[in-house]
């Protein structure tokens, strides 16, 4: 395979960096925080085709794709991973960093105001409803079984 002469092996995109010789639609889904279809919706609205190798692209693209990742534009609401943030009531897109720390933050506050998600937080077991008593055995041990009684001489 050739390669052209401006082909750039790491990309950096959102102050991540992303593999070149990959397809640009695939690529963008290293970044946390974006999706499939978020990374779709980002390069429809570019005007870049997915299939496209992420070294391939010219600086203007990249750009392009940097400020859309960053700050989505016309994208449905629905796609957004922050809606009605309790703080601002907006509906915004959180990446990388600001998305792990938002995450602990909610956590947090959960268990500050005991609620049943946050206690069951701080407990190590499971939020959303899991049943446990076959999994989530990390936190309570191995199974015992049962014991028999054992057969003497009469």
């Amino acid at each position: 395979m050739e390669q052209k002469k401006d082909f750039q092996h790491i990309v950096r995109i959102a102050n991540t960096d992303l593999d070149g010789r990959k397809g640009i639609g695939m690529a963008l889904q290293k970044i946390k925080g974006v999706s499939f279809m978020y990374s779709n919706m980002v390069l429809k609205t570019a005007g870049i085709p997915p299939k496209k190798k992420a070294g391939d692209l010219s600086q203007s693209e990249v750009k392009a794709i940097d400020t859309l990742v960053r700050n989505p534009e016309g994208a449905p609401i629905w796609l957004y991973n922050r809606r009605k943030d309790p703080e601002t009531g907006a509906d915004i897109h959180l990446l990388t960093v600001d998305l792990k720390f938002t995450r602990d933050n909610d956590i947090r506050t959960m268990q500050k105001i005991k609620c049943y998600k946050g206690v069951r937080h701080q407990t190590g077991l499971p939020v959303r409803g899991q049943r446990t008593k076959s999994n989530f055995r990390r936190n309570k041990g191995k199974v015992q079984g049962v014991k028999r009684k054992k057969i003497g001489k009469k």
